[in-house]
């Protein structure tokens, strides 16, 4: 009789360790992602937590040069034409990059020297209204520009690039959402002219 009572409890103790365990991790009893390892996804999915959001009080349309506080800028006074939309293989001017901004234009800057697989990878992620291009003195290898957001990423393949395009590529932060970088001019950093930089 002893016996079955001290076997009785073994029993009752190993329940009530085992359950909440298989409850928690699954009757494989891997961890709640399912790895064995007790992490939770959500703990690590990439979020837009670190956007950065700059207010632009003005639009207004200037000529020569703007002193931006931001590098890239992400928005205010700018040039009266705005920058063609396309992949640029030297720095654009950013005052006409700023008007596209107003138009609801995604800009995507990298670091000079970035190999030639993240570039091509940058411009198959990015949509149709954006514009890509080298940005001296970044000192992150990507960001990713809209007007008044900002994203400082680890490379092509930050997971977040495309959580980005999906919350602001629709030019929801942009004076001028519904206007295009279509039809714009074509200006370097060392070119105030309209001729074609892009490839």
């Amino acid at each position: 009789m002893l016996a079955l009572a001290v076997v009785s409890a073994v029993l009752l103790v190993a329940g009530a360790v085992t359950v909440p365990l298989l409850m928690r991790g699954g009757s494989d009893g891997a961890g709640t992602d399912g790895t064995g390892t007790g992490t939770d996804d959500d703990a690590e999915a990439p979020t837009l937590a670190d956007v950065r959001v700059f207010e632009q009080p003005t639009t207004r349309h200037v000529s020569g040069e703007v002193d931006y506080d931001q590098a890239p800028p992400t928005g205010g006074d700018h040039d009266p034409a705005w920058l063609e939309c396309g992949v640029y293989d030297v720095p654009v001017r950013e005052e006409n990059a700023v008007h596209s901004l107003e138009h609801g234009t995604v800009w995507v800057a990298y670091e000079p020297g970035v190999d030639e697989d993240s570039i091509d990878a940058l411009a198959e992620a990015l949509p149709a209204e954006s514009i890509l291009s080298p940005y001296d003195g970044l000192r992150v290898p990507v960001v990713v520009t809209v007007w008044g957001r900002q994203l400082a990423l680890t490379g092509a393949q930050d997971p977040r690039l495309a959580l980005f395009l999906a919350e602001y590529a629709d030019g929801n932060t942009a004076p001028e959402p519904f206007a295009s970088c279509a039809g714009g001019v074509r200006r370097t950093d060392d070119s105030n002219d309209d001729d074609s930089t892009s490839v």
